[in-house]
Order: C-alpha cells, then structure tokens, then sequence
C-alpha cells in the first residue's frame, strides 16, 4: 500500500479554507477598511464607504419586509444614481437577483422584460415613470410592486404609487445578519441583450463570475486605490462592466452622473480629479469635441469598447492627456472579456499604426480562462494569419450560466466547450483579434445593440413594405448607425420621411434607421436577402 497522502480525498473543503465568492465581501471589506473614505458623490450628495454599507444593508430590510427572498427577480429601471449602485449590493444580501432595465427601451420591451423575468419588486425613476405606467399596462402577469426612486437632480417627480425609496430606508434599521450566498454558482443579476427576433434574452450570470470580473478590472488596467470613477458608462449595462463591484475592492471613489452630456463630463472630471472613465466610442467622440483642445491637469484613463475610435478623436483625447485602453466583450461575458493589452514597443510607432494597434480586440481578459478564433463548426482554431475568418468563442468562469426560460438558444450558444459570440474575427500574427463581422448582424450603435431583424420587422410592418434589410452604416459620432434598405410594393409613393415617422411610433429611437434607400433587393435562388451586397453599396457612396 502507498505512503503518499491522497491530496484530492483526504483533505476536505471546510468553513474555515472555502468561503464562496461574490463581490458583496468586497462591501463589508471596503466599509471596514475606508470607513470614511468617500465612496460616492451624486451633485452635492457624499456618501463614505460605511454609510454606503449602511444603505444597502438599509435596502435588503426593505426588500426582506416585503417578502423578498432567494432567487427573486428585483428590477431597476434608473439613471446613474446612488440607488442604482446600491441596488448592485442591496438586492444580492438577500439572493434575489438584480434586473437593471435598460432605461432606452419603449414600453413593449420593458413589459416583456418585467413579464419574462417575473420581476415581483420594481425601482424606477421619475423620469422613466410614464414608459414604465405603459409597460405595466401591458402586462399579462400582475404587475411589479414599484418603489420610486426621487432625484433632487431631476426636478420631475412624477411617480406610481405611494412608496418612496429615501422614505423606506429610514424606516427599517440595517440588515446586519446577511450572508454571502451559500453557492457562488446562485445568480446574482439578469440582463437582457438583443435576440435574432428582435425578444431580447435574459442573461444569467452568478456571484462567482461577478467576483472575478471585477478583480479582472483591477488587474486589467492596474487600478490603484485612489480611483475617481466618473459613470459616464450606463450601469444597466453589463451591471457596469461590473465596476460597481470592482469599485468597492479598491475603496476606489464613484462620481454619478444622469446622463452624458460632453460638457458636463469635462467640468466632473477637473472638479473631482477623475481618474478613470469607461464608454463607447460616442463618449470619447464627444468628449474631445467639447474640450476644443484643452488638456487636463492630471492624467485620466478611459476604457472604450465596439468600434474603434477614429485617428482623429485618437490623436485629440491624447493631446487632452486621456489614454484609451480597448476591451471588447458580451453582457455574456460579463462586459469585457478581452483587452487589446499594451506592449512597450507601441509608443515608439506611428499615430496610424498605434490606431491600427489599439483599435483590436485583443487577448483575454486576466481572469477568463479563455478565448479563441474558430471555424464555427469544426471548432479548430483558425491560423494567426490575419486573414482566415472564424467566430470569437470564449470559455472560463466569466461566462454567463445561460439564458433564462430559453434553452435553445442556451444551447447553441454553448457549443463544443466553448461559449459562441456570433462575432466573426481574424487572429493576427501577434495572437491578438479583430473583429471583421457579426453572425447575427447585430449593429453596435453609441454601445447599445440593435437587432437588424427587429427593425426590419417593425419597418415590414407598414402595409406598402414588401421586404427590408438594415445592416450597419459607418457613423463618426456613433460608431454605426441602422441605414434600411426598402423594397416598396408596386404602385407605393412611400417616403423616407413617412416610413421613419412609422417606424418611431413602434421602436426605441436609437433604433429607427438613420438613413432609407428604397431599391429592389438582391437576393439568392433561396429568397435569403445578400447583405453583403447591401454593405458594399453603402460603402461605395
């Protein structure tokens, strides 16, 4: 018989060596480390790091008295304020799982999400109260019981309902006996992105996976302690890139901010010594219009992600005293689950080619355990020529657990080991990606997602429409934006005017098609619509 000791059997997990990970022991760390330090700022509001732990543990009472428990579904529809940040914490002490609404979306949308999720709890804003009045009046499930969340930023304060979110906090102590969830496996948030049919799908994702994104922010972009954190990025998108998380690891500082407007941004910046920023290529665009050339004092970080940003804006925010850092992921993934990491040798190139350089998606992110390029049906890894096409595939703990109430499409998406993107991309000599398409046609405006085939289907809706095709238009201020093409039934004097007029009526405004072209569509011997021809047309002119 062996004398060596079984490492695999002998020695079991036990309360004292395995303690399941989530980002909520990064609160109770932070209020018990930086007490005092600022936590949040919100126009003259400040909150430190242990009155942040209070009101959170202040939510989960609120939550706990109205019977909310393990596994339920509590949504937000608002802006970034000090609500929607507590919520990130508030609503996981007690295992119930956040659904941050994504405040854009029309009151069909939001009504399918509320109805999809079983959504028993709702906070909203005052200036979202009248989409969220017509969602409710959609639903074919008893409605959300809605706390309103006032803002003295936001004069409006119309509400649903007689309960108030500042009210219900100091009327219940603090939740001191929460726990960390029992299983790092049990969700912690549902977001919702864009299907193929326009019904966007609920992703899924856990405590583990929100735990180790967020340290994989900290480790991507070296972030110190003293971070100034401005949410020019919407935290119900992605949760944030889970940076409402990733913010409390570091006791790092968060400045709120309603909505983006350039000027804004700039003056925030130099007032509270902003360190760090996350947005879409539009925020960067326009931040660097509205500086007019003016540098900032000290050095700040953004990150950006879908297209890169133009030479132009590239070779402004520098001058500015911005750098830019391109990451690239999913809501399923989290938020970034790639980074175009770095090297020494790159400042030493050309303003073209560092764009060229920093415009790629990149490598994986420090703690996904994977990602790859492949030929979407053998599953083999496409050479790293810079030319050979295949799908994004990524695997690790920083991928979603699946689709709610939806799995078929959790299991095409979970193919071979591997989590599919959609995303089509070329693998470069160095091993860093490029995306050069999108499977599912998806169109990434400003960083929101447009399915093509829901606007198709709202503009086919219009009698005189016979067919339609929308596919990406470059745009300098958004990225791309929706263009349509139209095939219009016979005899149809339909204008462009009057078909945007019908689409607005029935689609969130980001969506509707900046620009029509009424034409025949080519197609093949099948009837499938050729987009690629589409795209190469809109290029051409």
């Amino acid at each position: 018989m062996s004398d060596q000791c079984d490492f695999n059997d002998a020695l079991e997990k036990n309360p004292a060596n395995h303690v399941a990970l989530s980002p909520l022991s990064f609160l109770r760390r932070a209020a018990a480390v930086y007490p005092e330090t600022t936590s949040l700022i919100h126009e003259e509001t400040r909150y430190s790091w242990r009155q942040t732990h209070e009101r959170c543990a202040r939510l989960a009472a609120v939550l706990k008295g109205m019977g909310i428990q393990r596994g339920d579904t509590v949504a937000a529809m608002l802006p970034n304020v000090p609500a929607m940040y507590e919520a990130h914490f508030g609503i996981p002490m007690l295992g119930a799982v956040l659904n941050a609404i994504n405040v854009r979306l029309d009151p069909d949308s939001v009504a399918f999400i509320l109805e999809h999720s079983r959504s028993r709890l709702l906070l909203v804003d005052p200036e979202y109260a009248d989409v969220v009045r017509q969602a409710i009046e959609r639903l074919g499930c008893p409605a959300p019981v809605v706390i309103n969340v006032a803002d003295p930023a936001f004069s409006d304060d119309t509400f649903i309902g007689e309960l108030e979110y500042e009210a219900l906090l100091a009327d219940h102590a603090p939740l001191d006996d929460w726990q960390l969830p029992e299983d790092e496996w049990d969700a912690i948030a549902l977001g919702y992105t864009s299907g193929t049919t326009g019904n966007p799908k609920g992703v899924v994702t856990h405590h583990r996976g929100a735990y180790l994104n967020a340290v994989s922010n900290v480790l991507s972009w070296s972030l110190p302690g003293e971070v100034v954190y401005l949410w020019t990025l919407p935290m119900f998108h992605c949760n944030g890139w889970c940076f409402p998380w990733t913010l409390a690891a570091i006791g790092g500082t968060s400045i709120c901010l309603r909505r983006v407007d350039p000027e804004r941004v700039l003056e925030l910046i130099r007032r509270h010594g902003v360190t760090h920023y996350c947005g879409a290529p539009v925020v960067h665009s326009m931040m660097a219009e509205a500086a007019q050339g003016q540098a900032f004092e000290h050095k700040v970080q953004g990150l950006i992600a879908g297209a890169a940003p133009p030479a132009s804006v590239l070779e402004r925010m520098e001058r500015m005293g911005v750098e830019l850092t391109h990451v690239y992921g999913l809501t399923e993934t989290y938020g970034p689950a790639s980074v175009c990491a770095k090297q020494a040798s790159w400042a030493e190139e050309s303003l073209e080619e560092r764009v060229r350089l920093n415009g790629r998606q990149g490598v994986t992110y420090p703690l996904q355990e994977g990602m790859s390029v492949v030929d979407s049906e053998t599953m083999e890894p496409v050479p790293a020529d810079g030319e050979t096409i295949g799908e994004i595939v990524f695997r690790g703990n920083i991928v979603m657990k699946g689709y709610l109430r939806n799995e078929d499409a959790t299991r095409a998406a979970f193919r071979g080991g591997w989590f599919h993107s959609g995303d089509l991309a070329v693998l470069e000599p160095d091993g860093y990606v490029k995306i050069r398409d999108r499977l599912k046609d998806v169109i990434i405006s400003g960083g929101e997602n447009i399915s093509s085939m829901e606007v198709e289907e709202i503009l086919q809706r219009h009698p005189e429409v016979e067919l339609s095709a929308v596919v990406a238009m470059a745009d300098e201020k958004w990225g791309e934006v929706p263009a349509a093409f139209v095939q219009l039934r016979a005899d149809s004097e339909l204008t462009e005017e009057a078909l945007l007029a019908f689409a607005r009526e029935r689609i969130s405004g980001f969506k509707v098609p900046k620009k029509v072209i009424f034409t025949r569509l080519p197609t093949t011997s099948t009837g499938k619509i050729q987009k690629y021809q589409l795209r190469q047309q809109l290029a051409a002119s």
